[in-house]
């Protein structure tokens, strides 16, 4: 199946390169979309000399941060667009081990809808974390699940794989969350829709290279994003019960 692994950028150019050579060591027929939001310290220009160098390998410029959510919207679709049967979305600080990628994309290919990297299932962890990003993480997660009812340990997870019928069918454009949020609004809908999720372990790394991207507007985005859609669900079922009446 053609896969098609998307990483959203900004301000990752010591990054970039790694990043793409161990995706082709590992998953040599993968193409890559890095989706850069003007970054100043040339990430996007970096991208665009490996695209001359390795091959399929499309760098979508954007002159501003525009947020991660919309950044995979972009992604996915010119990844779609171009053919993709499996979808991976990846982080470009590195945190993410590129030696799962075959994991990732067998589950998918395996009749799973989407293949989540989880640090909170058993095997699954987080390296060099501070205490308290651990914890806001853990317990983000619970809230997400115990509100919403997922069935998922790591709604948050960057690291996943969808299949692109998935993706479709879940009108992932329509999904206006940013940060967090947006992988949290995507799980939500593909469970709503009964979709085949399947979380395996891996090692998460804390950045080693450049600065996170996590803010207290991220955080808060996330939280009143879940409330939003609990009611949401809410309402729903009460219409679907007075029609059924």
């Amino acid at each position: 199946m053609r896969v098609t692994v998307v990483v959203p950028t900004y301000n990752e150019n010591e990054n970039i390169e790694i990043l793409c050579r161990g995706v082709r060591a590992v998953v040599p027929t993968a193409s890559i979309v890095v989706v850069d939001d003007g970054s100043p310290d040339g990430t996007a220009d970096t991208a665009e000399r490996l695209a001359v160098e390795m091959g399929a390998i499309s760098v979508v410029r954007r002159a501003e941060k525009l947020g991660l959510g919309s950044a995979y919207r972009a992604g996915l679709r010119a990844a779609i667009d171009a053919g993709a049967e499996i979808c991976v979305q990846m982080d470009a600080d590195l945190s993410h081990d590129a030696a799962l990628l075959p994991a990732l994309i067998a589950t998918v290919e395996h009749g799973a809808d989407l293949a989540i990297g989880s640090r909170y299932v058993p095997g699954g962890r987080t390296v060099d974390w501070p205490s308290g990003r651990r914890r806001l993480s853990r317990w983000g997660n619970r809230y997400a699940a115990g509100v919403l009812g997922l069935a998922v340990n790591d709604a948050t997870a960057g690291y996943r794989a969808y299949s692109a019928d998935a993706l479709e069918r879940m009108k992932f454009e329509t999904v206006r969350a940013e940060g967090y949020g947006f992988q949290v609004e995507m799980t939500y809908r593909l469970v709503s829709l009964g979709g085949k999720i399947v979380e395996f372990p891996i090692t998460f790394r804390d950045r080693v290279e450049g600065s996170s991207k996590m803010s207290g507007s991220i955080i808060r985005e996330a939280s009143v994003l879940v409330a939003r859609l609990w009611v949401s669900d809410f309402r729903g079922r009460r219409r679907r019960r007075a029609e059924g009446r």
